[in-house]
Formats: structure tokens, C-alpha cells, sequence
């Protein structure tokens, strides 16, 4: 395929430098981006008077054949072509000769691609909005399920105090609220359009931008137009909102990890959503999860490339910048397949109360509750604290627990210990009696989950 640019060069190019500028292998995937970016620019060509309304009227009507060909299978990608909007305007001018060549008056591939990736992540970035939704969807109606499921909260992952396993499970809804709103706030600052910076001073046509931005449902503008072709900072956000979120389903998939083995057995996974061993027939691996894991870092090194890449680049447009693509896409498309692989898993996994139960029973997390009886009769809190620790040390040396020692053990501890302690400490009363906004108990849990619903329905 001939360069648009062979003009100004009196010898062919070397196909190793071909394939090594080339981008189609993987910007080929905006061709309805680029297409529809089109669209609208020969439109306003056309309304302009800058082409003719008939050539205006030919020029769109056969690039939406274009795309209808491509997206029926009839037309595939010139892999020869040097990137997708040169592939398009080949193909373009192949079809209505001349007339064709029409198409790129008062535009440039630099405000083009700047335009395109701009029109395919704003798409991808609602598809995980709304992949995100999903899964918060799942979680709520797992905390709606174990409001009453007892389980031990860790600090240090030690056994701390009793809470529910719908509390727990509503910290990671609310991680994944703040991932919705990084998500919802990167569209909005991406969405204005960058076509008619051109190359990077803009055009001496007297084009319409705004009529440009509107077509494509764009807010605005971008206002200069260097910062039209050169700035990437929304693809940085994304991969950022997307590392975030990669995070928090990594926390989640090390929780799902611990509590699925032997050694926890809170909870256990369909056997859809596991796998075995090749030699230890009693294996049944969490191996989602150690994936989701094990790809965080992935989406992570997508963040640092785009970083990297763009720490030293002069204004304008240079070819390193061809290099955000990879990235972003790899990134988002490792985070859509984690999410679209983690929501049904959870959806499917059992929980095991009972044991949950025991190990809140095991832990003493009951402990604090111990030292504020003390507080609640008149001792410093200090002094309860003190004397808590010494019952629990007392407990562990014999091997038994609060709940089980007698009244009269407790009174040589102090004598403001009385029969009400074991309402006091008993495992449920130390659970749903903490009221407080946002902590375990019903009505905390039922309004976390009444805000979520509000969040996913809007």
C-alpha cells in the first residue's frame, strides 16, 4: 500500500521499518471510532461548504458501507496498511477515487487517533461502569443474605473483634463504589474533542469544531490545540481507575483464597469456578482468584508504561505516544476479563457460618466488649483493659474461653463483675449491638445496602 506521505521520499521503505512503525495489529480494533469520527468531519466539511455537499454526502454514505462491510466479515484489515485511519481512507478512496482523497481537508492523523481512542475508551470505560454495577450488585445481595452471619474481624490478620459477614463483604462494595466514581469522573474529563487541532496548530479552513463535538456527543472542545494531539493524561486515568480497582479485587481474591482453605473453611467455591491437581486428587484449587491476583501487576506495569512514556515528550505529537494504545487496551481488557470471570464466581461460593461462628467463638474477640462492661460499672478504661488481658491469659492457660468461665473466677478479677456479663459478652449482643453508622448491626447494614441500591440504579 502507498504512504500517504511518499511524496516528500524518493525511495521505498524498508518493510522491517514498516512493521516496526505499523499499528494496525492492534489499533484495528477502533475502526468504528475512526469511522464514525469520520462521519463527522465530512459532514461538517460538507455543511461548511469547504467540499461540496455532494461530495460530503458520498464520502459519508460510503464509509458507513464501509463499516457495515467490515462488521459483516465482508472487508478485513490490510495488514500491509501502516494503522487503521490509513486502512480506512485507502479503502475509502480505492471506492469513490478522488473524491476520497477529500476526506482528510483540515485534518490530521494526530488530532484523528487523538479523537479515536478518545471515542473507543469512552465506550470501554461505560462497559466496565457498568461491569462494575454487576458486581456490586452480587455483593449486596450476599450481604443481604448474612446479616445475621457471624464471622471474627481481623487487625494484623489476628482474630480482633465479631462482625458480620455482610459488614465485610459491604467494605469491598464501597471500594468498588469509589472504582464507579474514578471511572464515571475519567469519562468526563476525556470527553472533549481534540479534531480540528490538526497537526498541532489548527487550521486555516474555516472549520466547525463545536458542530464536530456535538455529532459525536462530545461535551466541548479541547480548547488548545496542542494539548489536542499530545495529551494523554486520559488514558493515565484509566489505567490508574483500573490499577485501583485491579487492587481492591486483589485484596478480595486474597480473602477468597484464605477463606476457601483448610485452615479457614469460611466459604467454598462451585467446583465450576475451581480446578484440581495433577498429582493430589484432594486439591481444589482457588485459582480465579490467584489469577486476578497475579494480573494486578499487570494492569499495574500498563500504568507505569504510560507514565514512563510520557514523563520526557516535548510538545507535540511524537511517535512514542503510539505506544498508549497497547497499554491502555491491555489493561482494560486483563480488568473486563477479571471482572467478568470474579462476579459469577462469587455469586456461586457457599458459606460456611457455622464455622465462621467457631472461629469468632475461638478468637476472644469479645474481649473488648469484657473491658467496656468494666467501663460501663465505673473503671477507667485503662484499668478494664488491664484486667480483660489478664482473664484472657488466664483462659488461654486453661483452655477455655470467656463465655465459659465462672462468675466466681471472674470476681477475683473484680468484684464489679456480676451475672448480666454473659448477656454482655455473648457473641450476637457484642455483634448487632454496636449501632454506630457503618458498623454490623441490622440497621447499619440495611442502610449501607439501601445507599448501594441507589448507587447501581443510577
Amino acid at each position: 500500500m502507498a504512504k500517504m506521505w511518499a511524496g516528500r521520499f524518493q525511495s521505498e521503505e524498508k518493510k522491517e521499518v514498516n512493521d516496526f512503525n505499523s499499528s494496525i495489529s492492534f489499533d484495528s480494533r477502533m475502526y468504528k471510532e475512526d469511522i464514525t469520527g469520520s462521519i463527522a468531519h465530512a459532514t461538517m466539511l460538507g455543511a461548511k461548504g469547504i467540499i461540496s455537499k455532494e461530495d460530503s454526502k458520498l464520502i459519508v454514505e460510503t464509509l458507513g458501507e464501509i463499516l457495515s462491510d467490515i462488521e459483516e466479515g465482508k472487508l478485513e484489515f490490510d495488514m500491509e496498511a501502516e494503522d487503521i485511519h490509513m486502512f480506512v481512507e485507502a479503502e475509502l478512496t480505492k471506492r469513490i477515487g478522488d473524491v476520497g482523497k477529500r476526506l482528510h481537508t483540515s485534518r490530521s492523523r494526530n488530532d484523528q487517533v487523538a479523537l479515536d481512542i478518545r471515542l473507543y475508551l469512552r465506550n470501554v470505560a461505560g462497559v466496565t461502569a457498568n461491569k462494575i454495577k454487576d458486581l456490586l450488585k452480587v455483593l449486596v445481595k450476599l450481604a443481604e443474605n448474612n446479616k445475621k452471619t457471624i464471622m471474627p474481624g481481623y487487625t494484623h490478620l489476628q482474630r480482633a473483634q465479631p462482625i458480620t459477614l455482610a459488614n465485610h463483604l459491604l467494605a469491598y462494595a464501597f471500594m468498588l463504589e469509589r472504582d464507579l466514581g474514578r471511572f464515571n469522573d475519567a469519562v468526563k474529563r476525556m470527553n472533549y474533542s481534540p479534531l480540528g487541532s490538526c497537526a498541532l496548530a489548527g487550521t486555516t479552513y474555516d472549520i466547525d469544531r463545536e458542530m464536530v463535538a456535538k455529532q459525536l456527543q462530545f461535551d466541548g472542545i479541547v480548547r488548545n490545540s496542542l494539548d489536542g494531539v499530545s495529551d494523554r493524561d486520559f488514558c493515565v486515568e484509566l489505567a490508574s481507575a483500573s490499577s485501583i480497582l485491579m487492587m481492591h479485587l486483589s485484596r478480595l481474591s486474597e480473602e477468597i483464597i484464605m477463606w476457601c482453605s483448610w485452615e479457614f473453611k469460611f466459604i467454598e467455591l462451585d467446583d465450576a469456578y475451581s480446578t484440581g491437581s495433577s498429582i493430589m486428587p484432594q486439591k481444589k484449587n482457588p485459582d480465579i482468584c490467584e489469577l486476578i491476583r497475579g494480573k494486578t501487576g499487570r494492569v499495574y506495569g500498563d500504568l507505569i508504561t504510560l507514565l514512563t512514556m510520557l514523563k520526557g515528550l516535548p510538545l507535540a505529537y511524537n511517535k512514542d505516544m503510539q505506544e498508549d494504545k497497547e497499554a491502555i487496551f491491555d489493561a482494560l481488557d486483563t480488568l473486563n476479563m477479571c471482572l467478568d470471570i470474579i462476579n459469577p464466581m462469587l455469586d456461586t461460593m457457599k458459606v460456611n457460618s457455622e464455622n465462621m461462628y467457631k472461629a469468632a467463638q475461638r478468637g476472644f474477640i469479645n474481649a473488648t466488649d469484657l473491658a467496656d462492661y468494666l467501663v460501663k460499672k465505673g473503671m477507667a478504661f485503662r484499668s478494664a483493659y488491664k484486667i480483660s488481658g489478664s482473664i484472657v491469659y488466664y483462659c488461654i492457660s486453661n483452655n477455655t474461653v470467656l463465655e465459659e468461665l465462672s462468675i466466681d473466677k471472674y470476681k477475683e478479677f473484680s468484684d464489679l463483675f456480676d451475672n448480666d456479663l454473659y448477656e454482655y459478652i455473648n457473641l450476637e449482643n457484642c455483634t448487632f449491638k454496636r449501632t454506630s453508622k457503618g458498623a454490623s448491626s441490622i440497621d447499619s447494614v440495611n442502610e449501607e445496602i439501601s445507599y448501594l441500591k441507589k448507587v447501581i440504579e443510577g
